[in-house]
């Protein structure tokens, strides 16, 4: 085959898709411009009159959620009466109830009382010696002289004395309000 033959073939198979080319560039611009899709519907419009006429009947429907419901009868509800204990009733539960405190009290001396005699024992034994007092100059002292304080006598513990107390005086027979 001669070269000319050939390539007047590419030639011409060249203007064949030069050809085809053009066609395709046309479709898609034509593609491009196609029209946009639709648009939403355009909403409806209302008359002033008719927005008037639904806020209307809007303001109606919560002016009726707002407003109490009213009763059929509106008696006022009679409250039960107290239930009232009587003055022998009432003794009997605070004499039950000084009973339950004193087996309390009782109990709870029992628990301490142990504890109290060896407790003052390890207080003694655990105490810190103090520090030797500094010397004092005659000037200073004449300043802070003051009458020496005697000490207090020692007071039996608070328990003990509530103890004494209770046995010294009977249980009130009086009823105790509540």
């Amino acid at each position: 085959m001669p070269i000319t033959s050939i390539i007047a073939e590419i030639d011409a198979e060249i203007e064949g898709l030069q050809k085809a080319r053009v066609l395709l560039s046309s479709l898609d611009r034509a593609v491009k411009k196609a029209p946009a899709p639709a648009k939403k519907p355009a909403r409806r419009k209302l008359s002033a009159a008719s927005r008037e006429k639904i806020a209307a009947a809007q303001r109606k429907r919560w002016a009726a959620t707002k407003q109490p419901v009213k009763s059929p009868a509106a008696k006022p509800e009679k409250k039960p009466a107290k239930r009232k204990l009587s003055a022998a009733t009432r003794k009997r539960i605070a004499d039950a109830q000084k009973k339950r405190w004193a087996a309390v009290k009782a109990e709870k001396a029992k628990k301490s009382a142990p504890a109290r005699k060896t407790a003052p024992a390890k207080k003694a034994a655990a105490k810190p010696r103090k520090a030797p007092a500094k010397k004092v100059t005659k000037k200073a002292s004449a300043k802070k002289a003051a009458p020496a304080k005697k000490a207090a006598p020692k007071k039996a513990p608070a328990k003990a004395k509530k103890a004494v107390a209770e046995k010294a005086t009977p249980a009130s027979t009086e009823a105790t309000p509540f």
